[in-house]
């Protein structure tokens, strides 16, 4: 396989990974206990935000740079792979925006509720530059007859 595939696997590899990283934080303050105090003071910002430099900044980078590699040729295969990826980010932000409302008003964040709508919003351009990839033309080479 080529590089450009490879590198569109592994982006969506890196998308299903943010976002189960995503739903087990969203999860996690869920569950958290009560009594704990170590707990008690819990603040999920600094986690999402290593999450999104951990999973979502690489996985947005493959993706583009696999797009870029074979852009010039089109690929239904990798336009496939990266539309994928960004229904997996849609369909795990989706999850995440569905726990919010069981989770415990004090660790809601602006950060914790809207993260979410922020991601499904841009899973949208990742999933048209993939179907924009699918629809792409095979350039005929220009012939030269002398």
């Amino acid at each position: 396989m080529a590089t450009e595939t490879w590198l569109a696997i592994i982006s969506i590899a890196l998308f299903g990974m943010f976002a189960g990283e995503m739903i087990s934080v969203y999860n996690f303050m869920i569950d958290i206990p009560v009594d704990d105090a170590f707990f008690g003071a819990f603040s999920a910002d600094t986690k999402l935000f290593q999450f999104i430099s951990i999973g979502f900044a690489p996985a947005v980078i493959l993706a583009g740079i696999a797009f870029i590699m074979s852009k010039r040729y089109g690929s239904k295969r990798i336009g496939g792979m990266i539309v994928v990826g960004g229904m997996v980010l849609l369909v795990g932000m989706y999850v995440c925006y569905s726990m919010l409302i069981q989770i415990d008003d004090k660790y809601i964040t602006d950060f914790v509720k809207y993260l979410p709508i922020l991601f499904m919003v841009l899973s949208i351009p990742v999933m048209a530059v993939g179907a924009y990839l699918t629809k792409q033309k095979k350039k005929r080479p220009k012939k030269e007859y002398f």
